[in-house]
């Protein structure tokens, strides 16, 4: 979808600016104009959809339904299912994750959706298959979606709504009036407002993007890959937990990040300490982290990564103890 952008970015840095190709400045200059481009262009055009869904559909009956108890369950599932078939990194799904909170839909559903987005997606579990075997991809797959279903639950539990940003909370109390009002109005007249509403999103975020991405620009250009595969080794009793430390400055998707992993598991990194990597590394990025800070408060960003941690722990141990 983005190859384009992509070579636009390699261009601008190689061609136009004439910085030599290959370079760690070069990579990192190329993923810093290709991402921030990317995850403008998802913000806008994420952020103008759930406008228009909100101004039309009854957003608050659907957030009624899923709070119902019988729907509860399946609400969760349906959630991370929903997360599992969008090809979204952690950034990119951030966008749409704001337009589920901005909309009132429970933030333990939204949370489920959050945390499967980057774990799991079509195009890089084709690619799973073939490094991996259908056996170890199944699995992972299930647990993914496990994860966001079972984290999200916990995380509804604990009540977590006071501790959305004041931006958001403003957001959905001035949705309700807003629903009310635009009822009566054609598509012509809701689109100034939608168009609006969409370009104020990008402004309040526009920073946090600026600086996540940056950071992860500078890993993704002067961090080796050898750095970590020197401390991840099977001998490490510790080697799960301190690989989801240390992926979690590393920001890549999913499709980036596999070839990683097979090279870790190929030098004898035990599978679940590489799948634990994996996780973290696209599910809890430091550039996610970034743009979500606008959305939650510290406190529930630490609650919201702690608990993800937690999980990807245990996946990690237990995939090693199955291995």
């Amino acid at each position: 979808m983005f190859d384009w952008l992509e070579a636009m970015a390699a261009w601008v840095v190689y061609d136009a600016i004439g910085i030599e190709n290959p370079s760690r400045l070069g990579d990192a200059l190329t993923f810093f104009i290709y991402d921030t481009l990317k995850i403008f262009i998802l913000l806008f055009l994420i952020s103008f959809v759930m406008g228009v869904i909100n101004s039309y559909f009854p957003i608050e009956r659907v957030r009624k339904i899923l709070s119902e108890k019988k729907w509860r369950g399946g609400g969760y599932v349906l959630a991370s299912l929903f997360g599992a078939i969008t090809p979204f990194c952690s950034c990119s799904s951030v966008p749409l994750f704001i337009g589920f909170v901005k909309g009132g839909i429970p933030l333990g559903m939204t949370l489920s959706f959050l945390i499967t987005s980057p774990l799991v997606n079509g195009v890089a579990l084709a690619i799973f298959i073939g490094l991996f075997g259908l056996k170890i991809t199944i699995a992972y797959t299930l647990t993914g979606i496990l994860l966001g279903v079972v984290a999200g639950m916990i995380l509804e539990q604990l009540h977590l709504e006071k501790w959305l940003s004041d931006w958001v909370k403003a957001a959905m109390n001035a949705r309700k009036g807003e629903q009310l009002e635009l009822t009566s109005m054609s598509f012509r007249e809701r689109l100034p407002n939608i168009v609006q509403e969409s370009l104020g999103i990008m402004r309040t975020v526009f920073w946090y993007v600026i600086v996540g991405i940056g950071i992860g620009a500078a890993i993704h250009g002067y961090v080796p890959t050898g750095f970590f595969e020197s401390i991840i080794t099977k001998e490490n009793l510790f080697a799960v937990p301190v690989s989801v430390v240390l992926a979690v400055p590393l920001y890549s998707n999913l499709v980036g990040i596999i070839p990683v992993v097979q090279a870790f598991v190929e030098k004898g990194v035990p599978i679940g300490t590489a799948l634990a990597f994996m996780m973290a590394a696209v599910g809890l990025s430091l550039p996610a982290a970034a743009l979500l800070k606008k959305v939650m408060t510290a406190k529930l960003l630490a609650v919201f990564y702690g608990t993800v941690t937690v999980c990807i722990i245990i996946i990690g141990y237990l995939f090693n103890w199955l291995a």
